[in-house]
C-alpha cells in the first residue's frame, strides 16, 4: 500500500458548481450535489464508484444519501473554512490505509441568498459567546479588527498595505469571467471605499456568494488507469493545526502559530522548499490573511509581506503568484472558502486556469478557519513525485 503522500494520492476529478455569484434558486444541498455530479463527471467516475465521503456541513450522510451514495467511510469535520485541506489529508490517509477506494468531497453554501442554510448565530454557552460577543465581536470584520491593528502596527505597516492585497488580486480577477469582482481599483480607491470596520473598508472584505465545489480522490496508481489520469493532481504534502478557541486568547495576535506548524509540516512531508512553490493559494476572506500567511509559512521576513505584495511579485508576472483566480476578495466567497482555493489550485497545475500562470509543478494552498482558529496546508504537483 502506498503512502498518504509523495504522490501516493491523487486528485482525479475537479469541479465547481454550473453557476457561482447570487443564486437564489438553489438550495445548500442543491450546491453539493451539482458540484459533485460536476467533479466526478470530471473523474470520468459514477456515484457507484464513491465509497468515502467528506463534507463540512450538511452531515456527511445527508449528502451522500441526497447522492445516492453507500459509503464504508466518512468525514464531518468541520473547523470553518480550511476545512476541506484536512478533508483532503484525511481522505489520503483513508485512501493509503485501505479504508476507502474513492473520496468525494463536497462543499456547497448558500452564503448569499441564505437558501436552506442554518442561520447565522453565537450560542450564549460558547467561548466566543461568553467572552468576545459581549464587547461587541459580532461577525469576522469586528472580531478581526484589533490583531490586524497590531499586527500593521508591530510592522510599522499601514491600510496601504491591506489595500495593494486587495488590488494585485484584484488583477488577477479582472481576467476571470467566474470572478464576482472585476472591475479594476486603486490603492487609493480602496482605502476610499465605504467603511466596514476600521480599519476595513468594502473592498479589504471577501465577497459573499452562493455556490459550492467538489473533490475526487483516490490512489495515484489507480488515478493511472482513470480516462482523467493525465489530468491527476498529486498529493505530495500536507499539514493541519489548530489554535486558540478565540482570537483573543491568540499567543500572538500579530502572527498565527497554526499556519506556522501546519506549513512547516506540509513542506516537511513533501520534501520541498519555497524555492519549489510555483504558484500559492491563500486563504483571503479578509486582506490581512495573505500578509500573515507570507510571514507565517516563510515566504518572506517578518514585517516584509507589505513590500512584498506592493513590489508586484504577487501579482501577474510576480515571482510568487498569489490568489490568482481573485480570491475570497474578489472571485468568490460562499462562507467557507478553502475548497475554492483548492480548485484553482488543481486547475493551475492541470494549466487550465482562466489566468493561467506558466509552467505550474508544484502548488501550495493554505486554509484558515474559525478566525483564526485551525489551519491546513496542502503541497499539490501536477507529477506524482
Amino acid at each position: 500500500m502506498t503512502g498518504m503522500h509523495g504522490g501516493g494520492v491523487a486528485i482525479v476529478g475537479a469541479a465547481e458548481t454550473t453557476e457561482l455569484g447570487v443564486l437564489p434558486n438553489h438550495s445548500t444541498i442543491e450546491l453539493h450535489a451539482d458540484a459533485a455530479r460536476n467533479a466526478l463527471a470530471d473523474a470520468g467516475l459514477t456515484v457507484n464508484d464513491v465509497d468515502g465521503i467528506a463534507t463540512a456541513g450538511p452531515v456527511a450522510n445527508e449528502v451522500s444519501h441526497h447522492l445516492g451514495i453507500e459509503p464504508r467511510w466518512l468525514d464531518g469535520t468541520n473547523v470553518g473554512g480550511g476545512s476541506f485541506m484536512l478533508h483532503v489529508r484525511h481522505a489520503a490517509a483513508a485512501i493509503a490505509a485501505g479504508a476507502a477506494e474513492v473520496v468525494l468531497i463536497t462543499h456547497g453554501e448558500s452564503g448569499r441568498s441564505r437558501v436552506g442554510a442554518r442561520p447565522y448565530a453565537i450560542g450564549p454557552g460558547t467561548v466566543q459567546g461568553q467572552f468576545e460577543a459581549p464587547f461587541g465581536a459580532l461577525a469576522p470584520y469586528s472580531t478581526f479588527t484589533v490583531p490586524v491593528l497590531r499586527f500593521l502596527h508591530e510592522r510599522g505597516m499601514d491600510r496601504r498595505d491591506l489595500a495593494e492585497v486587495v488590488v494585485s488580486q484584484r488583477m488577477w480577477a479582472m481576467s476571470n469571467s467566474r470572478a464576482f469582482r472585476r472591475k479594476p481599483i486603486t490603492v487609493d480607491e480602496v482605502l476610499e471605499g465605504p467603511p466596514v470596520a476600521y480599519p476595513f473598508t468594502r473592498d479589504m472584505c471577501c465577497v459573499v456568494t452562493d455556490g459550492g465545489g467538489a473533490l475526487v480522490l483516490t490512489s495515484g496508481e489507480r488515478a493511472r488507469d482513470l480516462p482523467s489520469g493525465q489530468r491527476a493532481v498529486y498529493l505530495l504534502g500536507s499539514g493541519e493545526a489548530g489554535g486558540a478557541a478565540i482570537i483573543s486568547q491568540m499567543e500572538d495576535i500579530g502572527s498565527f502559530e497554526a499556519f506556522r506548524r501546519a506549513g512547516a509540516e506540509a513542506f516537511a512531508t513533501a520534501g520541498v522548499g519555497h524555492d519549489d512553490i510555483d504558484h500559492l493559494m491563500a486563504y483571503d476572506a479578509f486582506a490581512h490573511v495573505p500578509l500573515y500567511a507570507l510571514e507565517d509559512l516563510g515566504f518572506v521576513g517578518r514585517g516584509e509581506s507589505g513590500a512584498f505584495v506592493a513590489d508586484g511579485h504577487t501579482r501577474p508576472g510576480g515571482r510568487l503568484p498569489m490568489n490568482t483566480s481573485g480570491g475570497g476578495l474578489s472571485y468568490t466567497h460562499t462562507g467557507m472558502y478553502g475548497m475554492f482555493a483548492i480548485q484553482e489550485s488543481v486547475r493551475q497545475l492541470r494549466g487550465e486556469a482562466e489566468a493561467q500562470v506558466n509552467e505550474v509543478q508544484i502548488g501550495f494552498v493554505l486554509g484558515v478557519g474559525l478566525f483564526f482558529g485551525s489551519a491546513g496546508s496542502l503541497v499539490l504537483s501536477a507529477q506524482p513525485s
